[in-house]
């Protein structure tokens, strides 16, 4: 599974409702700001441009450009640490801010049904959508989900 799977997942509205959530002083802040106006090919960087972006972007994600999935997951992400740092307490991973090296093997923390138990917890205090989209990308970056989550209900 790969970072396009999991943004085509949400579909043109949720694609939408992540891409809104960007924060441009947060792209500034972790220094990718340059880098995710060069991969989505915009001129000028703001919430305006990036809306008015979206059927472009998804359409270059129809067509499976891994690497613009990879840097707007990344942009989404750093937008949403509150969340991150939520959900890994939660789960009980050790972290830095949200961060945690990339070789951890954190998989004795993701027990069976740790996507689901960790939506319960986090959808009241923060939006579905970018819930769902993290513990998508959390299970692929760790190798811990062979199928796309979705919430029961």
């Amino acid at each position: 599974m790969q970072m396009t799977d999991i943004l085509l997942a949400q579909g043109e509205s949720g694609f939408s409702d992540l891409l809104r959530r960007v924060s441009m002083s947060r792209l500034r802040t972790y220094q990718i700001y340059e880098h995710i106006k060069l991969r989505t090919r915009l001129t000028k960087l703001n919430s305006e441009s990036l809306r008015k972006a979206e059927p472009r972007l998804w359409a270059r994600l129809v067509e499976g450009d891994g690497e613009l999935a990879a840097d707007l997951s990344q942009a989404i992400l750093v937008s949403q640490l509150d969340l991150i740092i939520s959900a890994l307490d939660f789960l009980g991973i050790p972290h830095q801010d949200g961060f945690f090296p990339k070789d951890a093997d954190i998989s004795g923390y993701l027990t069976e049904g740790w996507q689901q138990r960790a939506y319960d917890a986090l959808k009241d205090r923060f939006p579905a959508s970018v819930v769902v989209f993290y513990l998508n990308h959390l299970g692929v970056e760790t190798g811990k989900a062979e199928a796309l989550f979705t919430p029961a209900a």
